[in-house]
C-alpha cells in the first residue's frame, strides 16, 4: 500500500506538458495560434512563473512542437510514435518521461499533468495541486468543476437521467461535479507503483467554468479565444 503521508520539506516537481502531434478535432491545435500565440505557450508561460516546479518538460513527437518549445526554452522530451496514438494514455507519457529524466540523473516527487489545451489555467490553481498532494490530501489530484446541467444516458432514443426526480428547475439541483483536464497531481510514488492517476480517494481541485476551458474542437477554439479577447488572460 502506498503511503499516503505528507512529503518531504523540499519535495521535487516535476510538470509534464503532453503535446503530440496528432489531432482529430482541430488539427495541430497544439501550436495553432489563438489570439496570436500558439496555443501551448500558454501553458508554459503559466508554468514557468510557479518556483516550486522544479522542471518543466513537453513530452512530443512532433518537430514542429518541438521547435517551438526549445525556442521557448523549454525541455522537449522526445516521445516514440508508439506513445503517440490515439490510444495512449496520459500515465504512459508520464512513467516514459520520468525514465528518460531518471536516466540523466533527476527523480522527482511529483508530476503534474498540464494539458496545453487548456490555456486559462491560473499559478494559483497549479500551486494548490501541488499544495494537496505535498501536504497528504491525497496521493493524486485532479481538477473537477461544477454543474446544474440534468446528466443522463441516451439509450435507443430515450433520456435516462442519472438522478431520477431531479427538479426541474436548475436552481433547485444539487450540482454534479465533471472531471476537467485543468491539472492534475500525483505522488510519483502512487504512479510508479500502480500505473494510474486514479485513486479510490481522488482529491479534487474544484475550478471556475474559465479555467475549465478545454480546447477540442473549433467551437472551443472560437470561444476560448473570445474570452481571452474580453478578458485578458482569463486569471
Amino acid at each position: 500500500m502506498v503511503d499516503s503521508s505528507s512529503l518531504s520539506s523540499n519535495p521535487r516537481i516535476l510538470a509534464v506538458v503532453p503535446a503530440r502531434g496528432g489531432s482529430k478535432g482541430v488539427p495541430r491545435k497544439n501550436i495553432r495560434l489563438l489570439n496570436g500565440k500558439p496555443l501551448i505557450i500558454y501553458t508554459l508561460d503559466t508554468a514557468s512563473t510557479i518556483d516550486t516546479i522544479d522542471t518543466l518538460v513537453v513530452s512530443t513527437d512532433d518537430d514542429k512542437i518541438a521547435k517551438i518549445v526549445e525556442d521557448y526554452g523549454v525541455k522537449v522530451i522526445q516521445r516514440p510514435s508508439e506513445l503517440a496514438l490515439d490510444t495512449s494514455t496520459t500515465e504512459v507519457v508520464l512513467l516514459h518521461a520520468l525514465e528518460v529524466l531518471k536516466e540523466e540523473g533527476k527523480e522527482y516527487d511529483v508530476v503534474l499533468v498540464l494539458e496545453p489545451t487548456s490555456p486559462l489555467r491560473s499559478d494559483k490553481t497549479i500551486e494548490k495541486a501541488i499544495s494537496m498532494v505535498v501536504n497528504g490530501v491525497a496521493e493524486s489530484v485532479l481538477s473537477v468543476r461544477k454543474t446544474w446541467e440534468n446528466i443522463g444516458y441516451y439509450e435507443s432514443g430515450f433520456f435516462r437521467p442519472v438522478l431520477q426526480n431531479a427538479p426541474r428547475r436548475r436552481q433547485l439541483r444539487d450540482p454534479f461535479y465533471i472531471e476537467s483536464s485543468t491539472i492534475y497531481a500525483v505522488k510519483t510514488s502512487w504512479l510508479m507503483n500502480t500505473g494510474t492517476l486514479v485513486c479510490k480517494d481522488w482529491g479534487a481541485l474544484v475550478v471556475n467554468d474559465i479555467e475549465a476551458s478545454d480546447i477540442n474542437t473549433e467551437g472551443d477554439f472560437l470561444f476560448v479565444e473570445y474570452l481571452i479577447k474580453k478578458i485578458g488572460n482569463g486569471k
